[in-house]
């Protein structure tokens, strides 16, 4: 059941129930604004990822930025995006079993819709789905890179062959993305783990080609590699999601000299509530596992001047170590309302109904996130 927003337009942010989901506007607009530049001055097509955001508005406004459509990951997640309004959305991930292809064929009928495979009796699948929904199916290849995917050669062109000849497909390329390279700390070692899948890309964009059939997109590439994918020339199209949010975990990359990787600013921000302060040296907050995702650390409490350091996390509690900076820094008190950069924020994301859109301490907007739970 959702839940009723934990704010409303005109609210100052102080008063703000929480646990709550933050976006600051300026920097995610900023945000925004510097992807589509960049994805246009490389001639880059834009496919931003959903599945981090899930929130159909969002992916609105970045299409009237420049974007072609959206990303997601699960059937249920296209489903919110095209009922929100997105026209042009690519499963980029494999959709198996009757019940699932029958809703990417249905949705099909409404939205422009493409599917990733790697398997041969996946193909016949769709193709029977889409020829009894009377739809095209957009089909790409996924080349292999430790997860889903199948290897260039042999293996990519019978794919590429068996869509061809599918009724109801049309085949649209090679879905080539490099999750594991995203957050490589150095920035030589994300541009060496690119250069490797741009090599399986392109080795497989030839043996299709040289087997008669053109190969329209090969779509990948993160917010940690994008610029190496821009520059492949094999690339044309780029699926980078986080930038739009950022998150600690992207904070730890690097870029060239290790200079902090800093080209996007942090937008997203759970915003807690110091519950209690049982010692000098602890306090504890509203914001736990159940607010803010771990699987990439935990939370980092914002603001350079807070002597607060979040060190560990149950189910509705943050412990938080103070007093450890000197007077010189202000400290917490029972009340206070904290902004936490989370781990990892598309995990995160998924803990919420809302997000609390923020302007010059002000709720300017509150949105829903519709794909929130979308797992199938």
């Amino acid at each position: 059941m959702t839940t009723y927003p934990p704010a409303e337009p005109g609210m100052r942010l102080e008063d703000v129930d929480t646990p709550a989901l933050i976006i600051e506007l300026a920097p995610f607009e900023a945000n925004l604004a510097r992807m589509a530049k960049d994805a246009k001055a490389a001639g880059m097509a834009l496919r931003p990822h959903a599945k981090m955001h899930k929130c159909p508005a969002i992916g609105l406004k970045q299409m009237a930025l420049g974007a072609v459509g959206m990303c997601c990951q699960k059937v249920s997640e296209a489903e919110a995006m095209v009922n929100g309004g997105v026209t042009d959305v690519l499963v980029s991930n494999q959709v198996v079993g009757a019940q699932k292809i029958a809703r990417l064929a249905s949705l099909a009928t409404r939205a422009r819709i493409g599917v990733c495979v790697d398997d041969l009796d996946n193909v016949d699948q769709l193709s029977v789905a889409a020829v009894a929904f009377g739809v095209e199916l957009e089909t790409l290849i996924e080349i292999s890179l430790g997860r889903c995917g199948v290897e260039p050669g042999e293996p990519a062109t019978a794919l590429a062959k068996r869509i061809e000849s599918a009724p109801g497909l049309r085949f649209g390329g090679l879905h080539v993305y490099h999750g594991g390279a995203q957050h490589i700390r150095e920035k030589d070692g994300r541009c060496a783990a690119i250069a490797h899948a741009t090599a399986l890309a392109r080795s497989a964009k030839e043996g299709i080609e040289a087997a008669g059939i053109a190969v329209p997109r090969v779509t990948g590439a993160g917010t940690g590699t994008y610029e190496f994918e821009a520059a492949s020339g094999v690339y044309n199209e780029l699926q980078c999601g986080s930038y739009a949010f950022m998150d600690a975990d992207y904070g730890r990359n690097k870029d060239e000299g290790g200079t902090p990787y800093d080209r996007f600013e942090q937008s997203l921000f759970v915003y807690a509530t110091v519950m209690s302060c049982p010692t000098p040296d602890r306090a504890v907050c509203d914001a736990g596992l159940k607010a803010s995702s771990v699987d990439s650390g935990l939370p980092v409490v914002a603001g350079a001047d807070l002597d607060a350091e979040y060190v560990g996390a149950s189910d509705e509690h943050g412990a938080m170590r103070v007093g450890r900076r000197g007077a010189s820094n202000r400290t917490l008190k029972l009340g206070d309302k904290i902004k936490l950069i989370p781990g990892h924020c598309d995990p995160t994301v998924n803990l919420y109904d809302w997000y609390v859109c923020v302007r010059d301490g002000r709720v300017e907007a509150v949105w829903p996130i519709a794909a929130r739970g979308c797992m199938t």
